[in-house]
């Protein structure tokens, strides 16, 4: 896709994929907890009516207003407590081949972004499983279905001030590798503000010792995304005052995919049908969006 072409689809904000996409996740969760009877019961009859307001409400949103709800039906704070760490530790363990790789490469900004691209894959909100060497292998390998990295570049050597917004732990493992990469001295690095998914909080962002390359602060909602209405002053503030903004992971497109700002860089993994074609390309496509060209 050029660069000079390149207009988001139109779609609503959530659809029947979507909704099936809730429910097989929350069908994996009720078979890990063993969440059966009144239990079930009550989520489900939470889960309808959440999902009657689904015109009125972003992805991000229903998620947290589920998992806010699940937790509370369980009393469990964090329940992918185990499979954020071990996609840290998976992480961390491969960090120093591929740094070295970096290190020794013609083109070592290009390649920490096309690695911290593959760390997408490592979700365990979206999936059961994942390959992270598999998507090394094919986002090194492959064009990217849109790529402003170029561009990225570019801006990345003007701005005064960068933040960077954090997806998924394993994947914030690599980011620190890009973030390294790009030798800037003013970058911020945002979290969520409280457990969402396998997404990465304060906790797991010190714990790969991102707070080393960046200044770490939290977005002040404790849902999958950023979600510009629900955040937190100071986080509102950081965002206004930044020359640069990238924006990684799905999740994180979800919520501010109808935000019009040239500041802001999507990088991604396609990960379903539904933001696939908001995108206008394949599933399982690595993208680095620019939309306000």
């Amino acid at each position: 896709m050029n660069s000079d072409s390149k207009n988001l689809n139109p779609h609503k904000l959530v659809d029947d994929q979507c909704v099936h996409c809730f429910t097989r996740s929350y069908q994996r969760i009720f078979k890990k907890f063993n969440i059966k009877g009144d239990q079930q019961t009550d989520f489900i009859g939470y889960f309808d009516e959440v999902m009657s307001q689904k015109d009125k409400l972003t992805s991000p949103e229903i998620q947290q207003l589920l998992k806010s709800k699940l937790c509370r039906l369980i009393s469990i704070i964090d329940p992918y407590e185990e499979e954020k760490k071990h996609s840290n530790e998976l992480a961390l363990s491969l960090y120093p081949k591929w740094k070295a790789k970096v290190l020794e490469s013609p083109e070592p900004f290009e390649m920490a972004l096309r690695l911290s691209l593959a760390g997408n894959v490592m979700d365990y909100g979206a999936h059961e499983s994942f390959d992270i060497n598999k998507s090394i292998t094919e986002v090194l390998s492959s064009p990217l279905a849109i790529n402003d990295a170029a561009l990225l570049k570019e801006r990345v050597s003007k701005a005064h001030k960068i933040l960077y917004l954090g997806d998924n732990t394993g994947e914030i493992v690599f980011d620190k590798l890009f973030i390294e990469t790009m030798m800037h001295n003013n970058i911020l690095f945002a979290v969520r503000g409280g457990v969402a998914l396998n997404d990465a909080t304060m906790e797991d962002a010190l714990a790969v010792g991102m707070d080393k390359v960046a200044d770490v602060i939290s977005n002040g909602f404790d849902a999958p995304s950023t979600v510009l209405h629900k955040s937190s002053d100071a986080f509102l503030d950081e965002y206004k005052s930044a020359d640069l903004i990238i924006s990684k992971g799905q999740g994180n497109f979800e919520g501010l995919m109808n935000v019009k700002d040239h500041r802001i860089f999507f990088l991604l993994m396609a990960k379903c049908n539904v933001i696939a074609n908001v995108l206008g390309v394949k599933k399982g496509s690595f993208v680095v969006y620019n939309q306000a060209q």
